[in-house]
């Protein structure tokens, strides 16, 4: 059994693939297994996929219901103690995420472990190569109205994801299965973590480098009124309004740099 279960979930991301694939085998590490879920691309991610098999545990390419029953096909091929996914356009930080992560786990023996996530956008200027064509935007903590708690708890989620998914690594055992049909399921999936973890650790170094604009910015408003129906489950009706108060007026003051 390895300790962490990578993985990466792809649907036509042939410009961002083998960014993501190569910053995973990167890794000055072995103790891990990478799992690819592809959902039948048209473009040239097959032949990524292909081009790197001999490297990647497990991959498969069929229909699926979207991106989260994708994940939860990644979720149950997984046969790693911890799953972390890192999506095709996100890449582990540096060669030293993974032995620093593992690291951790075998001193601590957390549940969860979390970061900070670096934002980084697609570089419109020349392109020098895959690990140059994306621009960093800053951290997540620091370019978006999340504060990011050194002790996190199931409720510090009552005013919306405090940890960037790439950021969030959890125990096997003790992870759900995704809602299939809401586009803030990763929210859903991290306070129900949460919830049942016993142990749950900040790891001072960066775990990931984010490539915004995904599924959720594409569908803004339905994933805001998902994010709404999220809440409510875990924290109820009356407490959810109230908190959107308090989330329209700090976005209302809040200047993106994204």
């Amino acid at each position: 059994m390895p300790t962490v279960s990578i993985i990466t979930i792809t649907y036509n991301a042939e410009r961002f693939l083998e960014r993501t694939i190569q910053s995973i085998l990167a890794q000055k590490a072995t103790d891990f297994e990478y799992i690819l879920i592809d959902g039948v691309s048209t473009d040239g991610t097959l032949e990524i996929i292909k081009r790197y098999e001999n490297r990647i545990d497990a991959w498969i390419s069929e229909p699926d219901r979207g991106l989260y029953d994708a994940m939860n096909k990644g979720l149950h091929r997984a046969t790693g103690q911890y799953v972390w996914f890192m999506n095709a356009g996100d890449e582990l930080y540096d060669p030293q995420t993974l032995p620093n992560l593992l690291t951790q786990i075998q001193t601590t023996k957390a549940d969860v472990y979390y970061s900070d996530a670096l934002f980084v956008r697609e570089n419109d200027g020349p392109q020098f190569g895959p690990f140059t064509d994306v621009i960093p935007i800053g951290l997540r903590s620091q370019v978006t109205p999340h504060t990011l708690p050194h002790s996190l708890k199931w409720q510090d989620m009552a005013l919306g994801m405090k940890v960037c998914h790439q950021a969030f690594v959890a125990k096997r055992t003790i992870s759900p299965d995704y809602l299939s049909n809401n586009l803030s399921a990763d929210l859903d999936w991290e306070i129900r973590i949460l919830r049942a973890a016993q142990k749950v650790d900040f790891l001072p170094f960066v775990l990931c480098k984010y490539l915004v604009g995904g599924l959720s910015v594409q569908h803004h408003r339905r994933s805001l009124m998902d994010r709404f129906n999220v809440l409510v489950t875990h924290f109820g009706l009356l407490p959810t309004l109230l908190n959107h108060f308090q989330i329209l007026r700090r976005a209302s003051r809040f200047k993106s740099n994204i």
